[in-house]
């Protein structure tokens, strides 16, 4: 057994900073349980609805999208082996419009998905980001000052991510929320809400299974 240096700092702050090299696809699926949480949020008949997922990865999203919306258009810039389109969503001509596009963008990356969900989608916008991405001066000028979210979605539980796939059994020292711009009311108040407990009840069998 490799003991652990006594002087590593294992604090909660220190775990919570989730740093990827500036190449990295920043590879951290979503647990579904945590996407089905936003969806029944939404208002809606959502059957009726189309949606976008630009970070498809392995599907993890993608599945709990396509058990609520009529429609689902997956894409990733990477091919994960998953049979979604290969197609860089920042870059080229803007996508056709949506209801909703959906997401866990990348982080660094994550404004710049935010403008073009915005411009493309007809009903709304969210994204799954850490909360402590909603800090920050420069972003403040840049984004929130401008376009506040309708709401921001905090998760009372902790979803757990974890590198490279999902596992059930993961644990996180990191705090995530739903970032959410409804139209028309961008640029109104932004409302918090807290996500209750809520993994037990909206975990699936199967859920933690390799999307074919």
């Amino acid at each position: 057994m490799n003991a652990r240096p006594s002087g590593q700092n294992r604090t909660s702050a220190v775990m919570q900073q989730r740093r990827e090299p500036h190449n990295s696809l920043d590879d951290f699926p979503t647990p579904p349980w945590g996407t089905r949480a936003l969806l029944e949020r939404l208002d809606g008949d959502l059957r009726a609805m189309s949606c976008r997922e630009p970070c498809a990865n392995r599907g993890f999203m993608v599945r709990p999208l396509a058990e609520a919306f009529g429609s689902v258009d997956a894409l990733d810039i990477f091919d994960y082996g998953a049979g979604f389109r290969v197609e860089d969503y920042l870059f080229g001509p803007a996508p056709e419009e949506v209801d909703w596009t959906i997401a866990n963008p990348p982080y660094r990356l994550a404004e710049q998905f935010i403008d073009r969900m915005i411009a493309t989608s007809r009903r709304g916008c969210a994204v799954l980001v850490r909360s402590a991405w909603t800090e920050g001066v420069a972003r403040h000028r840049s984004l929130f000052s401008k376009r506040p979210p309708s709401r921001v979605l905090q998760f009372v539980e902790r979803l757990p991510m974890v590198k490279g796939r999902v596992d059930g059994k993961a644990r996180s020292a990191t705090a995530y929320v739903w970032v959410v711009w409804e139209m028309p009311s961008i640029g109104n108040a932004t409302r918090l809400e807290w996500i209750a407990p809520c993994r037990r009840r909206l975990e699936r069998p199967g859920d933690y299974d390799t999307p074919a």
